[in-house]
């Protein structure tokens, strides 16, 4: 069941409204579940079942995306901006120092949260921030692309396709590695969240000039890169160890760029063991 939470931000002009959708399930130490741009909290629905047997999970809509309002209007959806929102969303909450795991733009959020110590424990499942400058361009062309197949499909057309493994492969193809895996209903759904990201354009744009570079010594940090990554190849993860030499680089067989879905063993896996 999704629920809102409410609260306030402090901004340059003063204070600000911001909601975030969630759902909250299991028991135990918390842990935050942060997805991808252009995706959406379902995304961790493979894994939440298996995490919530040994931690409250708190699965996530970043700010203009999924269920979740965009951000009050002057308020961007930069580094500098949505980790203090995320931040004051855990106090909103009653939740002190989760655990984090992330993907993709979840992942680079969660490490920025491990980074400012806010969190326990950070696992990052390819996450951005580790690319040259050609990579970028190719991950967020690729990413560009995708968003604008999802708001020129028409809604009956993304229904038929989800219902052939074909269909399936067609929509969501390139951030999983078994596209036949998701349900139809998991697609359609997953395809109108792409399509309806208030936050996407200008989440895209504030990432421009990102390149992850903060300290992060803490707090136990895993790297998790699928092999079969088609957006941020899986040599970003090297560069990843490199600028946190403590961290775990754990290698992700056969997964893509969200591997969840892939194979949510091994994810809910890595996850439960960074945060031990």
């Amino acid at each position: 069941m999704t629920d809102q939470v409410s609260f306030t931000i402090d901004t340059p002009t003063g204070q600000k409204p911001v909601s975030v959708a969630y759902e909250r399930t299991g028991s135990g130490v918390p842990l935050l579940l942060l997805h991808g741009i252009g995706h959406h909290r379902q995304a961790w629905d493979p894994v939440v079942h298996i995490l919530a047997a040994e931690r409250e999970v708190i699965a996530v809509d970043l700010p203009g995306f999924g269920a979740s309002p965009a951000l009050p209007a002057g308020v961007p959806y930069d580094l500098a901006s949505v980790v203090p929102v995320l931040g004051a969303m855990c106090e909103a909450l009653g939740v002190q120092r989760p655990h984090v795991a992330g993907n993709s733009l979840g992942g680079l959020l969660a490490l920025e949260l491990g980074s400012r110590r806010l969190v326990r424990s950070v696992t990052a499942l390819s996450p951005a921030g580790f690319w040259t400058p050609a990579e970028r361009r190719y991950a967020f062309s690729t990413l560009t692309a995708m968003r604008q197949g999802a708001r020129l499909l028409p809604p009956t057309a993304v229904e038929r396709l989800s219902r052939s493994a074909a269909g399936r492969a067609a929509l969501t193809g390139t951030i999983y590695a078994r596209p036949g895996r998701r349900s139809p209903e998991a697609v359609v759904a997953e395809t109108r969240a792409l399509r309806a990201a208030t936050g996407f354009g200008e989440t895209l744009a504030a990432g421009r000039d990102v390149l992850f570079t903060s300290e992060v010594s803490a707090v136990p940090v895993t790297v998790a890169w699928g092999t079969k990554d088609r957006i941020l190849l899986r040599r970003q993860g090297i560069r990843a160890k490199r600028t946190i030499p403590g961290a775990r680089l754990v290698r992700l067989p056969g997964c893509g760029h969200v591997p969840m879905s892939d194979d949510p063993a091994l994810v809910a896996r890595v996850i439960l063991d960074t945060s031990r």
